[in-house]
Order: C-alpha cells, then sequence, then structure tokens
C-alpha cells in the first residue's frame, strides 16, 4: 500500500486487504489499546454487523484516545476505499451527506483503525427500493439520569415502560447505553410512520411522568431533571442516532453498549448495585459465548 508507515500490520477481510496502524497506542488510561480495540470489534463482528448492516453510520473518533477530544463524522472519510457501502441522505436544508455503512467486518475494522470508537445508527434501515429516509423498524426510549440520579434509578423507569408496553401488547428489548444510562427498544412490525411511532413514545413518557412525577419527566429542560430520569422520546426521528448495540463507549475505562435480560434489570434496581449493568470488551465477549445474541428479537 502506497505511503503506509513502516510498522503498518496488513490483513485481509471480506477479501479486501487493510493497513492497520500504531496497535500499541493506548486509547484508555487502563492501558487498553487500538490493537485491543480492532481486536473486540473482530471478535464481536458476528452478532453486532446485523444491527448495524444498512444503516447510515455517524461515527466518533477518538485521535488522541477515548480521554481526548472527539468528533462526529457522518460522511464518508475522503479517503475511504471504494469497497466501503455508501448511502446519500438529503438534509433539511436542501443538502446531503454520504454517510459510511457498516456491512461487513472489513468496513468495521478500518474505521477502527482511524479511531473511531463509537458507533451510532438511526432507527430505519436502508430500502432496496423507495424513499430515504425509510420508515422506522424500531422505536425506542432512551433513558437519561439527571444529576442525583444514577443507572439504578434508569432500571425502576424500564420496568415501568415494560409493563406500560405490554399493556398495549407490545415487548421492549433493553440494552445500556455503554455509560450511566439504559434503552429500551420495540421492533415494529408494522413500519408505522415517523410521527406515529414518535407519538406513541411521547404519550408512554408522559403517562409515566403523571403516574410518576417524583422520578420520571419527560420535558428536556435540564433545569427538571434533578434526581429524575429523563424519558427521551426525542430520538424516535428519522435524523437521529443512538449509540449501536454492542459499540464501544469513551470514558475512563472501556465499555460496551450491551443488551441485557429484563431479569438483570430487576436485579440491578433490587440490589442497588450499578456495577451489575457496566460491562467491559472481554465480558460482552464471554456473554456472547454463553447466551448468544441477547438482541436478536430486536
Amino acid at each position: 500500500m502506497a505511503n503506509e508507515p513502516p510498522s503498518a500490520t496488513r490483513v485481509t477481510l471480506d477479501g479486501e486487504e487493510i493497513s492497520l496502524t500504531r496497535l500499541d497506542k493506548v486509547l484508555y488510561p487502563s492501558g487498553f489499546t487500538k490493537g485491543q480495540l480492532i481486536d473486540y470489534y473482530r471478535r464481536i463482528a458476528a452478532v453486532m454487523l446485523p444491527h448495524v448492516k444498512n444503516r447510515p453510520v455517524t461515527m466518533r473518533r477518538f485521535p488522541r484516545g477515548a480521554g481526548g477530544p472527539s468528533f462526529y463524522e457522518r460522511n464518508a472519510p475522503a479517503n475511504a476505499p471504494n469497497w466501503v457501502r455508501r448511502v446519500t441522505i438529503p438534509t433539511q436544508d436542501g443538502r446531503s451527506d454520504t454517510y459510511c455503512m457498516v456491512n461487513d467486518e472489513a468496513t468495521l475494522v478500518w474505521l477502527a483503525n482511524l479511531l473511531a470508537i463509537e458507533y451510532h445508527v438511526p432507527l430505519w434501515r436502508v430500502p432496496r427500493r423507495g424513499a430515504i429516509p425509510a420508515r422506522p423498524d424500531h422505536m425506542m426510549f432512551d433513558l437519561d439520569p439527571g444529576e442525583g440520579a444514577t443507572i439504578l434509578e434508569c432500571c425502576e423507569v424500564a420496568c415501568l415502560i415494560r409493563t406500560a408496553l405490554q399493556d398495549r401488547g407490545l415487548e421492549g428489548v433493553p440494552k445500556t447505553s455503554g455509560k450511566k444510562g439504559l434503552h429500551v427498544y420495540v421492533p415494529l412490525a408494522d413500519r408505522p410512520s415517523w410521527d406515529r411511532a414518535h407519538d406513541r413514545v411521547h404519550s408512554i413518557a408522559i403517562e409515566l411522568e403523571r403516574a410518576h412525577p417524583d422520578r420520571i419527566v419527560s420535558n428536556m429542560r435540564k433545569s427538571l431533571r434533578r434526581g429524575k430520569v429523563l424519558v427521551d422520546w426525542s430520538q424516535n426521528n428519522s435524523s437521529k442516532s443512538s449509540v449501536a448495540v454492542y459499540s464501544m463507549r469513551a470514558g475512563p475505562v472501556p465499555s460496551v453498549s450491551t443488551p441485557v435480560t429484563w431479569e438483570e434489570v430487576a436485579r440491578c434496581a433490587k440490589r442497588g448495585d450499578p456495577e451489575l449493568l457496566r460491562f467491559s470488551p472481554e465480558q460482552v465477549l464471554s456473554r456472547v459465548r454463553r447466551r448468544g445474541d441477547l438482541f436478536a428479537g430486536v
């Protein structure tokens, strides 16, 4: 490969040759390196790819490591190989953005080599035919604890959401955000309009806020969130994206947005131990080996 560093390591994935550089670069204070980041994404690819395939991806890149400055990148990098799938999406101001789609292990590894630690995707897939953006195939509740609240309160609210969904004949699937929050995803077999999906989530958020005003808030104003959990319904929008399942997250220690069971959510709330829903890359790989893909139903 032209102009590649002398220390580069070449790998072949999906029939494509990729040059990996500076694998010993430390990304997290714990000593977790770029090589370990790439190794994680290679090993998790089999279960992660079905969830991100054909979804335009917004990358969060950390050139100086997970504790340094970062930037979100929507447009495909100028040096992206021609085998990286792309999709052009019109923007509200009349322009367009050309996104990457992480459809194979080669693309996932190539982007990780650019220090894309996090991957964020929308609630819709690019269709073979038809309008872009397409209709949603999921709706989601983004549970964000305000100051003074933690993932423990998110677990309690998630259980309330589960009951509200079951009352409507729906079933939610939980995952951690990989940081302090929790997400509940709901598959949408009927592929409703965006307005209808948005309104479904918003109405449940308001219903729960009225029933539990001391614990839940649906208004986005930060001044109202102290000690409560924001049930963020605004993510149900074709232009929004959320961290993908199995994506790593930046922070003091390596963590992963991890699918969990409702039993684990209830146990975390009952025992009052946030560590029960915090997972490292190795723990996630071990969970997948033992339990398979807990997000497969989504």
